[in-house]
């Protein structure tokens, strides 16, 4: 809640700053703000719904078998590093900066206010989707099927929340938001490629600690990595500003021999 409320701080006060050059989106004030609080409002009932979680009971333990896990996630059943786990949080917390660092482009920076209602619709969004889904679907965690492990934490209801990975999913909105971003406001720029394979590498890392943590089947952290890098893609590109340089318009009237006529035009623009 306290990275939300200094994001929108941050929005608040971007609204003061001057905007001198063009930017390749447009942020409606009105729907935007529907969707982000709305966003915000599915998040804290999807916060409710995991604090509302039961422990999972010594029998329903028992009964587990990793036999019943899919082929693609069986490997993984077991798993439990907490250095792993550890490691996976730096990456982490290091993608929810990276967008941030655009705001020293200048022309970013000159839509500071659009460019944080962006890359908080995005992160909003994600986690009401990741949210809800954590707190209605009971997946055990690989750690769970770890005899050596503690008790309480194998019976706990943190351990029921595989499915899906929220770490990557958050980590993949926020790093393709990015390069998603600074491509728009640079189409000509060249290296493209590095760009999408540095906002990929980073959530695919943290993937990759929280398997080997025992936090999430790799089938959790592929849903995760998908959503939350469409997402980063989809939302700037559904603000980016539409070319209405061609324009197909209804025509109707009487000519020179008094008939009348109805037809199409086509009007470009230059």
């Amino acid at each position: 809640m306290k990275y939300s409320i200094l994001l929108f701080c941050c929005l608040c006060y971007a609204t003061t700053l001057g905007q001198q050059h063009t930017s390749p989106y447009e942020w409606n004030w009105t729907r935007d703000g529907i969707w982000t609080g709305a966003a915000f409002g599915t998040s804290a009932y999807g916060l409710i719904l995991i604090k509302d979680k039961d422990d999972i009971t010594t029998e329903d333990l028992a009964a587990l078998d990793v036999n019943n896990i899919n082929f693609i996630d069986r490997w993984a059943a077991g798993n439990n590093s907490e250095s792993a786990n550890k490691i996976s949080d730096i990456p982490f917390a290091a993608s929810f900066v990276i967008p941030f660092g655009l705001l020293f482009n200048d022309d970013i920076n000159d839509h500071s206010a659009q460019f944080i209602g962006m890359y908080l619709q995005s992160l909003s969004t994600t986690s009401a989707m990741y949210t809800v889904t954590a707190g209605l679907v009971n997946r055990s965690r690989p750690y769970v099927y770890n005899e050596d492990n503690d008790i309480g934490r194998r019976l706990s209801k943190n351990g029921q929340r595989s499915f899906y990975s929220g770490h990557v999913a958050a980590a993949a909105t926020a790093t393709f938001f990015a390069a998603k971003v600074y491509i728009d406001y640079n189409p000509e720029i060249t290296g493209k490629g590095y760009i999408w394979a540095a906002a990929a590498a980073i959530p695919a890392t943290i993937g990759y600690f929280r398997l080997e943590a025992g936090q999430h089947f790799l089938t959790d952290i592929i849903l995760g990595y998908t959503l939350g890098a469409a997402t980063g893609i989809l939302i700037p590109e559904m603000h980016k500003k539409r070319d209405n340089s061609l324009e197909l318009t209804p025509v109707g009237g009487r000519d020179f021999r008094g008939d009348d006529y109805t037809g199409l035009a086509l009007r470009f623009k230059f």
